[in-house]
């Protein structure tokens, strides 16, 4: 028999831990270690569902210890110690949101970064298309778009072997050096075919983020700071392809085009001069070595903590949290033989499945259609399109922020429907105003809310989908798998709307509403 005080864990076990260290270690092995956006409803119900269980237990201890001195306790007594229990340690769990420590903002900050050049690279290429080397053709251009999604997929296939193999740090930081060789290019390009090779290696650093960034985030973050985090790194994204529309207003020339392009390498030369805030992933150093100095003092530097045993503390919430979710070197995080027991596990075949269809519907709602080629189609249908692209861009910004917070209120099943049924009548809109029933101005208003129905569902659910409904320890695997397909995906939209748009005309949006 135990001669400690201690406590029963989630799975029945003993556990020397305070209560409130009870929770973060659930929370720690629950809470997937990627940070993606819209992730915080996950986060608050597995916090509420331990604050209530710890506080039944302490309900159960007050009534033995009434039991012991022969008296009862009133069910009024049981329910006001069991609600101040519980708000007790739900205040002490949220409190990790609160103990934003400086070098985890310097690593967010850096990190984010990688996300805003990936954004900024997918809109970047939708207004110069007229002045960047006159007298291309249609399929010369198309390719120069689609080049950034041929390169995403290897990128974000070798995303998670090279972070294992070298590091969430070293990885990323061969991101950012990826990053700058293709802005170089892309700046200095000589012709059309360096700007589709300078396409390319971009596309190829932008899948490397889309996979490295979530990761290194969720791995520095407490558990209850990996959806904000995640929900950081979706507005750097969606701001960044806001900025190339505003920057294209003065820069879309003849003479500065090349300026649009420098933006990538400034902002990676910025990153690389904050790389000492890039600390590595404590996870994949304890992962390597659980007596790791290097660990110790990097979560003693992430969490501000000053005492030798609440490192310790941590430290085991990481080691155990990585046991659950098979952080070893048999699992890699896009390991092959996880996704083939995924399509051979019956219970988790389906919704499997299911996430790479959604994946597959959220590209073909043609959706970077929009975003790459929105001057394009806007041309002739109001008299600057690069106002109609600028007002895409910020409504974009704008319904993010309103997903998150339908998040916290309706189903996800509800916001799909709501998104998909949206996207369609606005794509209805389109064509008959393109036809000439409408006003052309009627054009642009379903454009935008095509966009803004897309932010709602389409747009974040299918990767909130991933994080929230498969065990902790397939989560990375399954979304190394929807990053390719969705950058596959993606490649085909790229390359088939303009000749979409040259022989439908304004039944080019009708593919997209089927």
């Amino acid at each position: 028999l135990p001669t400690r005080p201690y406590s029963v864990s989630g799975d029945g076990s003993l556990s020397y831990l305070t209560p409130l260290q009870m929770g973060r270690h659930e929370l720690y092995e629950f809470v997937p270690y990627v940070a993606v956006f819209g992730l915080q409803k996950k986060e608050r119900s597995l916090s509420q569902a331990f604050a209530s269980y710890a506080a039944d237990l302490d309900v159960l201890e007050a009534e033995h210890a009434a039991t012991a001195d022969k008296r009862t306790l009133s069910d009024v007594e049981k329910i006001k110690r069991h609600s101040h229990a519980s708000l007790l340690l739900l205040d002490e769990l949220e409190l990790d949101k609160a103990m934003v420590t400086t070098p985890l903002v310097f690593a967010v900050m850096v990190a984010s970064l990688s996300q805003f050049v990936v954004g900024y690279n997918t809109g970047v290429m939708n207004a110069p298309e007229a002045v960047v080397f006159k007298g291309h053709s249609i399929a010369m251009w198309s390719l120069a778009v689609s080049a950034f999604a041929i390169g995403g997929p290897f990128g974000s296939a070798v995303g998670g072997t090279l972070a294992d193999t070298r590091g969430r740090r070293g990885a990323l930081l061969i991101d950012i050096w990826t990053f700058l060789i293709g802005g170089i290019v892309q700046t200095f390009a000589l012709d059309m075919f360096s700007i589709i090779v300078s396409r390319f290696i971009i596309g190829f650093a932008s899948g490397l983020s889309s996979v490295l960034v979530p990761i290194y985030l969720g791995e520095l973050a407490p558990p209850n700071l990996r959806g904000k985090l995640g929900t950081m790194t979706q507005f750097a994204l969606v701001i960044g392809i806001l900025v190339s529309n505003v920057l294209a207003f003065p820069f879309a020339t003849e003479e500065l085009w090349r300026v649009l392009f420098a933006i990538t390498p400034v902002i990676t030369i910025m990153q690389l001069l904050c790389a000492p805030y890039l600390l590595e992933s404590p996870r994949w150093l304890l992962g390597r070595d659980p007596d790791s100095k290097r660990a110790r003092f990097i979560i003693k530097k992430l969490r501000g903590l000053r005492y030798d045993h609440e490192v310790e503390t941590e430290v085991n919430h990481y080691i155990s949290a990585s046991r659950v979710q098979d952080c070893d070197d048999e699992h890699e995080l896009n390991s092959n033989d996880t996704v083939i027991e995924m399509f051979r596990n019956p219970n988790i075949r389906l919704l499997f499945i299911s996430c790479l269809i959604l994946q597959m519907g959220q590209q073909f709602s043609g959706i970077n259609a929009v975003f790459y080629y929105s001057t394009m189609f806007f041309d002739g249908v109001i008299e600057n399109p690069l106002v109609g692209t600028t007002a895409v861009g910020a409504i974009n910004v704008i319904f993010t922020y309103i997903a998150l917070l339908m998040m916290d209120s309706y189903g996800r099943r509800t916001l799909i429907l709501w998104s998909s049924g949206g996207m369609f009548f606005s794509c209805v809109v389109i064509v008959l105003a393109l036809k000439g029933v409408f006003n052309n101005y009627i054009a642009l208003t379903a454009v935008n809310s095509y966009v803004a129905f897309f932010e709602i569902g389409m747009g974040p659910i299918p990767w909130l989908i991933v994080a929230e409904m498969f065990d902790a320890k397939y989560v990375t695997t399954a979304m190394s798998a929807c990053c390719q397909l969705n950058w596959a995906c993606n490649f085909v939209i790229g390359l088939v709307f303009p000749y979409l748009n040259a022989s439908l005309g304004p039944y080019c949006f009708v593919p997209f509403a089927a």
